[in-house]
């Protein structure tokens, strides 16, 4: 199986009323995590951020923040932004209309954001007028694959020579993946500052 780190342009184009990256001049990007919030692996994401002086923006399944309210707003109180993941991480491509549509607005209930990220990036093009007049639809422009056991911490490096300013990169706080992110975030965060890149939030 192919698997693209860099989002193809005729992607982009088809599906031009979500937003893929942004347009910096400084050396800019935008690093974002969904799938949390979890204790086993957020509040060391968190840790290491503040560490690194990075704010970033977390797509979090409302789910989630309804377990662990605390960790949610640690989130907050630390800087970052966030964004609606669902309610329950559902998959477009397994559900209704109306079933992933309610998930969204009950996930709205948890999360104060006009900030959404489809979960597996999946969203029927006929859903969009209905997410874009209340929320800005964030997709990405580089993503890890930290979720996929298949591909290494090394490989996933050699990808991030092609990140470039303005770019929107995807990492998860799932705990699934606790042990192989507390390796490859580290790393990347060490090779995005030794090029001289920054970070901000989506807003």
């Amino acid at each position: 199986m192919i698997r693209l780190f860099k989002t193809p342009y005729l992607v982009k184009k088809l599906f031009f009323n979500r937003i893929w990256g942004f347009n910096h001049i400084d050396n800019i990007v935008f690093l974002t995590f969904d799938d949390g919030p979890h204790p086993e692996i957020t509040p060391w994401i968190l840790d290491l951020l503040k560490k690194e002086n990075i704010k970033a923006t977390f797509f979090c399944v409302g789910d989630n923040v309804r377990k662990f309210p605390e960790i949610y707003n640690q989130i907050i109180n630390d800087g970052h932004s966030v964004g609606n993941h669902s309610m329950y991480h559902n998959n477009a491509s397994k559900s209704t209309k109306k079933e992933y549509l309610s998930s969204i607005h009950e996930a709205s209930e948890y999360i104060q954001s006009t900030l959404y990220r489809p979960p597996y990036g999946r969203l029927p093009i006929l859903w969009e007028n209905d997410l874009i007049k209340d929320y800005k639809v964030i997709m990405w422009s580089w993503l890890s694959y930290d979720y996929d056991s298949n591909i290494s911490v090394s490989d996933i490096l050699n990808k991030a020579t092609k990140i470039k300013s303005g770019d929107i990169l995807v990492l998860h706080d799932n705990p699934k993946i606790t042990e192989k992110q507390k390796i490859l975030l580290p790393k990347l965060i060490r090779y995005l500052k030794e090029k001289k890149i920054t970070f901000e939030t989506i807003k």
